[in-house]
């Protein structure tokens, strides 16, 4: 099988749950290091898919590899070697196919349950699961690109992830592991130093670590049925 390519945008935003997935199934895996300068790959034939994660950056700023990803989703979609993005790179998903990425009503930090859409869409991707406490670290969120389908949805935001055929764009993060949530709570206060006072959506990081592992776990476990339904797309 040709390897995933998994395209990092910060050093402390990796594949984190995903790369174990993906080890424990032998699906052979590259990470293409955006953030320490590797060059964004144009043809998507040479993957079996394609994987974006998440970064403090907006797909709207003026920066380099963000067209050139833009057009790489792009190709891969019209050749169908299916496309998955977690947060940042959900919303480069929705962008490419011609969604729009602007600011959400709040910032959503921490934990929070999502609901899972009625309709047979949301079921081929979630089974008869009606919600979960997903981790989310946001600002921004993304809009629907044409023919996708809403799967997901939380209080603070309505399109927490969609589905077009083999592709999937998440604005949550299914792919936590500890580690990643305890480096995350370490850029806590840079986060929220704009906000006059801590707002419901937002929590601090005794907040987000309280139960870690147990909040783990059962988002792994959810994370394994969506990227057990994601991975029978790939390109063999």
């Amino acid at each position: 099988m040709k390897p995933v390519a998994i395209f990092r945008h910060s050093l402390t935003e990796g594949p984190g749950y995903f790369a174990t997935y993906l080890d424990l199934r032998r699906v052979p895996w590259t990470l293409v290091k955006v953030d320490a300068g590797d060059a964004v790959p144009e043809d998507p034939a040479a993957w079996s898919g394609l994987v974006f994660m998440g970064g403090p950056m907006s797909v709207n700023d003026d920066l380099p590899w963000v067209a050139r990803q833009l057009a790489l989703i792009a190709r891969a979609v019209d050749r169908a070697v299916p496309v998955l993005g977690h947060c940042l790179g959900g919303q480069l998903i929705a962008r490419a196919l011609g969604g729009t990425v602007g600011p959400n009503p709040v910032k959503e930090i921490g934990w929070g349950e999502v609901a899972v859409a009625p309709g047979a869409e949301a079921r081929r991707w979630f089974g008869e699961l009606s919600a979960f406490s997903a981790f989310h670290w946001h600002g921004e969120t993304f809009s629907l690109p044409a023919g996708a389908t809403c799967i997901l949805a939380s209080r603070w935001c309505a399109n927490q992830a969609f589905a077009l055929g083999p592709h999937l764009g998440l604005q949550c993060h299914v792919e936590m592991t500890p580690g990643l949530v305890r480096a995350w709570c370490r850029d806590w206060e840079k986060e929220v130093a704009s906000l006059a006072k801590i707002v419901p959506s937002v929590q601090t990081p005794e907040q987000m670590q309280e139960d870690l592992d147990a909040r783990v776990r059962a988002l792994n476990a959810v994370a394994d049925r969506l990227y057990d339904r994601w991975i029978e797309g790939l390109k063999r």
